[in-house]
């Protein structure tokens, strides 16, 4: 083999077939922008309290059905990543309201395990 070739592209910047400029650029930020629209939205939530709990899980199962039976497969480079990071978004905050009712829900949980024990030392309490 002769030194100093390679098999792979010489061009730096090689590009996807069926890519666009716009659906990289997402495609590059779209973690971020997942993190960034989950943040956004748990702080409205958290200002607003008309908005509970069941209006997050209800724009998420919307927002995951577009991308599995359209998002996917769609020709649109963009179209696909949007609906990635709607779905991606979605589902985290879906996440988090889960966590919030277990962590709500273990908090009164201790609560209760803390004042028996409480009531246990009071009743045991012999003077």
């Amino acid at each position: 083999m002769a030194t100093g070739s390679s098999l792979e592209p010489t061009q730096p910047g090689v590009i996807e077939h069926g890519t666009s400029k716009s659906g990289r650029w997402l495609r590059a930020r779209r973690v971020r922008l997942v993190l960034w629209v989950a943040v956004v939205e748990g702080v409205v939530v958290w200002l607003a309290p008309g908005l509970g709990k069941w209006t997050i899980v209800a724009i998420a199962i919307p927002c995951l059905a577009i991308y599995i039976f359209w998002g996917r497969e769609t020709q649109s480079d963009t179209g696909r990543q949007l609906s990635w990071i709607a779905a991606a978004s979605q589902a985290l905050a879906v996440v988090v309201v889960i966590l919030a009712f277990l962590l709500n829900w273990l908090a009164l949980l201790l609560a209760v395990v803390f004042a028996a024990v409480a009531l246990l030392f009071l009743l045991s309490d012999r003077r």
